[in-house]
């Protein structure tokens, strides 16, 4: 796809590390609000459209 963001694009317009933006894709590290509210803002979508939150089992 001629419109996709690589990871470092999308860390430099949220302001973090590419380093992070792999360890949120692949589950390992929840972003703060503010950083996640900025992923979301990036692609225009919805908070809930980009994160959901899976509660853990007790």
């Amino acid at each position: 796809m001629a419109d996709e963001m690589t990871q470092q694009a999308l860390a430099e317009r949220v302001g973090v590390t590419r380093q992070t933006i792999m360890a949120i894709e692949k589950g390992k590290y929840s972003p703060s609000l503010e950083v996640a509210f900025k992923i979301a803002r990036v692609f225009g979508k919805p908070l809930e459209e980009v994160f959901q939150y899976k509660e853990a089992s007790r």
